[in-house]
């Protein structure tokens, strides 16, 4: 076994601690992401947190680690439900949504470390481990699909105008901050947070699935509209995988940005296309 192997499975988060019953610990993980897509893309909040409810309520009867689990999963989904999700990058905004995230992602971290003492939850920056070959060659790949898919989708289908227009440099300053700080968000919440809880609990592919759905649907209410969930849920199950494999936050945000760079540069030329006229669409 390879030293990443060991190191790997001495600190894999993922492992079933729960022998047994994995199809029955599916149906409230699995409302809890009905919650989410409730939540978000449907928008009708009365309905996703009486699907989180009932998936608590159920999770209660199945195992006390399941039900924190799925609460502290929860407790995320309840914060950025309460504020609203969109590209709006005044002050104000920023501060409200900065802080809803904030919480998504800082109250299941402090529960889990100092309530419950089960550390489930970790960033860890540095994995100890150096990256392969393949996975230093990935990360151009990411910003190579962000070139060929982005373009097409957010000018050809004119979901770009879901974002403001700014031309000013505390507008675009402002815009690239944005990005950014929620694309290391997502990564600290649904891979690190949702898809880590899960996976104490369901097999792997599950976790994934029901994460990515979650994931996806956050991304539909920000404003990826129209076809973009055909590229972002397999998004998500990637950067999910590959935070198995690699054990490295750093690594997955690292994927994530160089892909939301392209973004920010297709929706600085979407909105003045006299400037960084380079994409394809």
């Amino acid at each position: 076994m390879s030293q990443r192997s060991k190191t790997e499975s001495a600190a894999a988060p993922g492992a079933t601690t729960e022998p047994g019953g994995t199809s029955l610990r599916l149906i409230p993980a699995t409302l809890v992401s009905a919650s989410g897509f409730m939540l978000f893309v449907r928008e009708d909040r009365l309905i996703g947190l009486i699907l989180l409810a009932v998936a608590l309520v159920l999770a209660g009867f199945i195992s006390r680690r399941l039900l924190i689990d799925l609460a502290l999963i929860g407790v995320g989904l309840t914060a950025m439900s309460a504020v609203p999700i969109t590209t709006d990058i005044s002050t104000g905004h920023m501060l409200v949504m900065g802080t809803a995230m904030i919480l998504a992602v800082g109250i299941p971290y402090m529960v889990a470390r100092f309530a419950t003492k089960d550390h489930a939850i970790t960033f860890p920056v540095r994995s100890g481990q150096p990256w392969t070959t393949a996975e230093k060659w990935y990360l151009p790949v990411a910003p190579l699909l962000g070139y060929t898919v982005l373009p097409v989708y957010m000018i050809g289908t004119g979901v770009y105008r879901n974002w403001p227009a700014v031309s000013d440099p505390e507008g675009i300053g402002r815009l690239f901050l944005g990005t950014n700080a929620l694309g290391i968000w997502d990564e600290l919440f649904f891979i690190c947070t949702v898809f880590t809880l899960l996976r104490r609990h369901l097999p792997d592919w599950q976790a994934n699935l029901l994460q990515a759905v979650l994931f996806t649907s956050f991304l539909w209410e920000l404003g990826f509209h129209a076809w973009a969930p055909f590229f972002i849920f397999p998004f998500a199950l990637l950067q999910a995988k590959l935070f198995t494999i690699t054990r490295s936050l750093t690594y997955i945000v690292a994927v994530h940005l160089l892909f939301d760079f392209v973004l920010f540069l297709v929706l600085v030329h979407a909105h003045n296309r006299a400037w960084i006229d380079i994409f394809l669409y």
